[in-house]
């Protein structure tokens, strides 16, 4: 494939949300990258509790910085002009071109009004983006056939006829119900819109597809688009989730022989991805659990990331979680904690201006001296930094609304800008701010020190850059490729 080729934008939408769109999409950012195009990830609007840091300081979901990843750029605001991150069942921060602008209700967000201003402020977005690189590799959200949301989309197939966009039907086979699920979408399409699908995509397949021949003859007939092809399940690809739904798929209990590992399963978890790369260290066994007695079992227990730090470190207070964690600490376990956790080790957390919760403060833990107020203006930073006495220059990020504080300062983190961060305890126990801490080798080799005498100098970007390669080869060798880019050049 030629360079001086012009494709036009391709599209990734779903029957329902979780049926690979996100990885799909990485998938091809790669295979473009790899074919001598220039292409980019966009999606107008992102619902998640995984966010990144761009280089510039601003905030986007974190699957649109993995899809750039993927496409060997640097991420920006206008790969995911909108995002929404859940503070409660019913309510949202809402972050619009990496900054926040406010809490709103489902209902206030979704209201008529103001959504065309939203529409131009992705489709300009989506514009600076077309004039830098191609194609752009868009995802959708959800389902495409929300009948009663359909009038306020700004992320589906509104997006994917401003676009012009080559758009592909994914479905996942692993739940049940695919002839129904594509049938039915397609069926609520209006004629504009179903002219925009050019093929369907069958997602999760577990066995040998050419079972599925007659199936496929089948959905082709109902439908009126081809399959374009039947993605195998796989566990051997390792590519960041977006959805906090395959937290489900993870471990939830100690195992092994190897370094167990708990990650407090916290109602609001945000940032999962920060342990990702331990999850793949041969090292470790990390599990997700708030069950005491699993807990209990850990010789690392880790607070991760909130985005309700007050309402999440009460309702752990309720479940004996934080009897769990107070009791791993006298028995000399390792307690650290990231974000949010780092401030429920601390004494107390203050929420003055209702930024997350409408309660206004909760005491923490009480096993760090470190005291939070959360403030209206939020911090989104890339970050090189030293990891206490080691010399290693270590990369992580930063997102919080929190200022935490003490009378005994003890930096975990010393940052090239000068600033410190974090609070350290002794070996045992810390505490920071910094996302991203545990992809260093440094910092993963110091954490399990006590535990094993073993050592991993895995290169973790090497991994998983090898990751998306493997991805690309899997699409490549169960789509029909050539008529994909038929699809984008004509």
């Amino acid at each position: 494939m030629e360079k001086k080729v012009v494709l036009k934008p391709i599209m990734f939408v779903g029957t329902s949300s979780d049926v690979g769109k996100s990885v799909i999409t990485a998938g091809f950012c790669r295979i473009f990258k790899q074919d001598g195009f220039s292409p980019a990830p966009f999606k107008a609007q992102n619902m998640s509790l995984n966010s990144f840091a761009t280089p510039d300081g601003f905030e986007i979901g974190r699957a649109q910085a993995v899809q750039a990843e993927a496409a060997g750029i640097s991420c920006h605001t206008d790969m995911n002009p909108v995002l929404l991150k859940p503070t409660s069942d019913s309510s949202s921060q809402v972050v619009l071109h990496g900054k926040p602008v406010g809490n709103m209700s489902a209902r206030d967000y979704f209201k008529a009004e103001g959504r065309e201003k939203l529409f131009q402020e992705v489709t300009a977005s989506f514009r600076r983006l077309a004039s830098d690189y191609m194609p752009i590799v868009l995802e959708g959200a959800g389902s495409i056939s929300e009948l009663n949301l359909k009038h306020r989309d700004i992320t589906n197939m509104r997006m994917a006829k401003e676009a012009g966009a080559a758009t592909f039907l994914v479905t996942d086979i692993e739940r049940g119900g695919v002839f129904a699920s594509l049938y039915g979408t397609m069926a609520l399409l209006e004629p504009e819109e179903k002219a925009l699908i050019k093929g369907i995509i069958i997602n999760k397949f577990r066995g040998d597809s050419a079972l599925f021949e007659e199936g496929r003859v089948m959905i082709e007939k109902l439908c009126g688009v081809p399959v374009v092809g039947i993605l195998p399940y796989f566990k051997d690809i390792v590519i960041e989730e977006e959805d906090s739904v395959s937290l489900k798929q993870k471990l939830n209990k100690a195992s092994g022989d190897k370094v167990n590992i708990a990650v407090i399963l916290l109602n609001r978890l945000s940032n999962f991805t920060d342990f990702s790369r331990l999850e793949n260290d041969p090292r470790a066994s990390v599990y997700y659990t708030i069950d005491p007695e699993e807990i209990g079992k850990a010789d690392i227990i880790i607070l991760p990331g909130s985005k309700n730090t007050i309402e999440d470190t009460i309702a752990i207070k309720n479940n004996g979680v934080a009897q769990a964690v107070m009791q791993g600490f006298k028995d000399g376990k390792t307690i650290i904690g990231i974000c949010g956790g780092y401030q429920m080790l601390g004494e107390s957390i203050d929420d003055p201006y209702g930024i997350e919760s409408s309660i206004s403060s909760t005491a923490g833990l009480g096993i760090l001296p470190v005291k939070t107020i959360l403030h209206s203006e939020k911090v989104t930073k890339q970050s090189t930094f030293r990891f206490q006495e080691l010399n290693n220059e270590c990369l992580g990020y930063e997102i919080h609304m929190g200022e935490t504080s003490t009378e005994k300062a003890r930096p975990l983190n010393f940052l090239s800008d000068g600033r410190v961060d974090g609070y350290f305890l002794n070996e045992r126990c810390w505490g920071t701010y910094m996302h991203g801490i545990l992809d260093n080798p440094a910092v993963i080799n110091h954490l399990l020190k006590p535990y094993t005498d073993l050592e991993n100098i895995m290169d973790y970007q090497e991994f998983k850059d090898l990751q998306y390669n493997r991805l690309a080869d899997l699409i490549r060798n169960h789509l029909d490729m050539k008529f994909i880019y038929q699809t984008l050049e004509s």
